[in-house]
């Protein structure tokens, strides 16, 4: 009769702790009614679902705006490393994303097109993942969105390393 009792006790105070973890996630979806799964540490879902009648935004890839107008126009110098021109895209996705009364909380898919560094002739990941990391898992803003990264061997821009893409939802209205 003891171990009874003291099993459920443990479960229910295992299952307040996981609920006290998942709070602020779980009252997120019960309030928009998006559902993020995610598995281990790194800051993406591996699957969203999204509610009958809520809006999908499609925003175009974007890259970042030039940084350094005295740097000769559409050269790596004028838009910087990988970290840099991912920060500034982010910040100018951010920003479309406000005109339409949205946030970097409602976007639910990514895709990142990247080129690899003339100079270093690799990708630079861990740059690209320093500038993602200050918008996505944050606690601020926990929402993490699905996330495809691509190596491509060139973008529009001559001067972009990076451009990216991404789909965000307007939950339906209750």
């Amino acid at each position: 009769m003891n171990n009874v009792r003291l099993s459920k006790t443990l479960l229910s105070a295992g299952a307040l702790a996981l609920a006290a973890t998942l709070a602020t996630p779980l009252a997120a979806q019960a309030e928009t009614g998006i559902v993020r799964h995610a598995e281990g540490d790194f800051p993406i879902s591996t699957s969203i679902e999204v509610p009958a009648g809520a809006s999908t935004i499609y925003l175009s890839g974007m890259g970042a705006p030039v940084q350094d107008k005295t740097a000769p126009p559409k050269s790596l110098e004028a838009y910087g490393d990988t970290q840099t021109q991912t920060l500034a895209s982010l910040q100018r996705i951010e920003a479309e994303l406000k005109k339409l009364n949205l946030t970097m909380g409602d976007v639910v898919q990514m895709h990142i097109y990247m080129v690899a560094d003339p100079r270093t002739k690799q990708l630079d990941f861990a740059g690209m993942m320093k500038a993602y990391t200050q918008y996505f898992g944050t606690a601020k803003q926990p929402n993490l969105p699905v996330r495809s990264a691509f190596a491509v061997a060139q973008l529009a821009n001559p001067g972009w390393l990076i451009e990216i893409e991404v789909t965000a939802v307007r939950a339906p209205k209750k």
